[in-house]
């Protein structure tokens, strides 16, 4: 017999404990690629809340922990486009409201001036532009259109009052897609922040050379020490959300890895102990220690291997699911990348050789004649 097929038939002998082992190994394996899948996902889907309007810095108030509720004031954005370094800068303020009648929650919610060229980046898909003499008007992004079922034209309730739906638009980003625009001014006054911003969005000058973000960034701090200018992926990467959502996913993954650690450590144990006149066989004929070590680790190994293609495949069909929830939708995209993949893989094959190194050692320490004896 090869030593493959030697590998093969063992595993394959207690065929109920395998299969329950790589399930247990899969779900770990499936938890920790969904989890850093969706956490990078929101990641890169806020990032393009920037990038799809070519932002280059985003400005927002100094030593504020949070900086998508942090505080800035609305002449700054003035301030700041006048700068030799500036092409163009815009405010916009952000919060949450909930269409209480549809039973809609948490709706993301951009405060614009109606005729910034921050709306020019926003495709219509059905409807008007933001009206500027009409402060009771809305956009909606195409997936809260949807969620609501309600189409331009329509009238939705914020706060007991009516707005029209002037429109319905499409963006680059899957964030704003389920998000909706108000004009600035009326989202500054449901919100009681009369005058302020959450940031202002700047484009630098390309022309007649580019000019680096680094030095905007001291332009723009030099204006007032209340302000804090960052580079768009540094202010994403800094935000506290990003950085929790993250630490969220790792943490619950690694309780999901432990567990499946402790499930393959349990098997293959118990593998060895079982077969421990088999071993004594093998060391009888003349098998060295390591390639007693081999295949006890290549048995764990292939397990891990199968666990982490079964586990990809969970994860892709999980996130697919969550993807299609109407509260996910627009803020979800189900997209893992291939950096997630190889993690995953790369994991299962950590937890495959850890939890197979103790039985190895102690299957290769084992003396022929011990192990007749053991086994009697």
């Amino acid at each position: 017999m090869r030593f493959a097929s030697l590998i093969l038939k063992n595993l394959t002998r207690r065929r109920f404990r395998t299969a329950m082992t790589l399930s247990a190994l899969a779900t770990a394996i499936a938890a920790v690629v969904a989890l850093l899948g969706i956490a990078r996902s929101f990641t890169k889907s806020f990032t393009e809340v920037y990038t799809a309007h070519g932002i280059d810095v985003v400005v927002s108030r100094q030593g504020s922990s949070d900086r998508l509720s942090s505080s800035v004031d609305e002449a700054f954005a003035t301030q700041i486009e006048q700068l030799a370094v500036v092409n163009r800068a815009a405010g916009v303020l952000l919060d949450t409201l909930s269409f209480e009648e549809q039973g809609v929650y948490g709706v993301p919610t951009m405060g614009i001036a109606p005729g910034s060229w921050l709306l020019d980046d926003y495709r219509l898909r059905a409807g008007d532009p933001l009206p500027a003499d009409e402060p009771h008007s809305i956009l909606l992004g195409v997936h809260l259109a949807e969620r609501l079922k309600v189409e331009p034209g329509a009238s939705v309730s914020l706060f007991e009052e009516k707005y029209r739906v002037a429109g319905v638009f499409e963006s680059a980003s899957t964030w704003e897609n389920g998000s909706m625009i108000l004009p600035l001014s009326q989202l500054q006054s449901l919100t009681d922040r009369t005058g302020q911003l959450t940031y202002i969005n700047v484009q630098l000058q390309s022309q007649p050379t580019p000019v680096s973000p680094q030095e905007a960034i001291d332009a723009i701090e030099a204006l007032d020490a209340k302000l804090l200018a960052l580079a768009t992926e540094d202010f994403v990467e800094s935000d506290t959300r990003m950085q929790l959502s993250g630490a969220m996913a790792w943490m619950t993954s690694a309780v999901a890895l432990f567990i499946g650690a402790i499930g393959t450590l349990n098997t293959m144990m118990t593998s060895v102990l079982e077969r421990t006149r088999e071993i004594g066989i093998l060391r009888a004929i003349g098998w060295p220690r390591r390639r007693i070590v081999t295949m006890i680790l290549a048995e764990s190994c292939l397990i891990a291997v199968l666990a982490s293609i079964l586990g990809i495949a969970l994860a892709i069909v999980g996130t697919w699911a969550l993807a299609q929830a109407p509260a996910a939708r627009g803020i979800l995209r189900p997209q893992i990348d291939a950096t997630v993949f190889l993690e995953g893989v790369l994991l299962a094959l950590s937890i495959g050789i850890l939890g197979a190194l103790l039985p190895a050692f102690r299957a290769a320490r084992m003396q022929p004649t011990e192990a007749f004896r053991d086994a009697m």
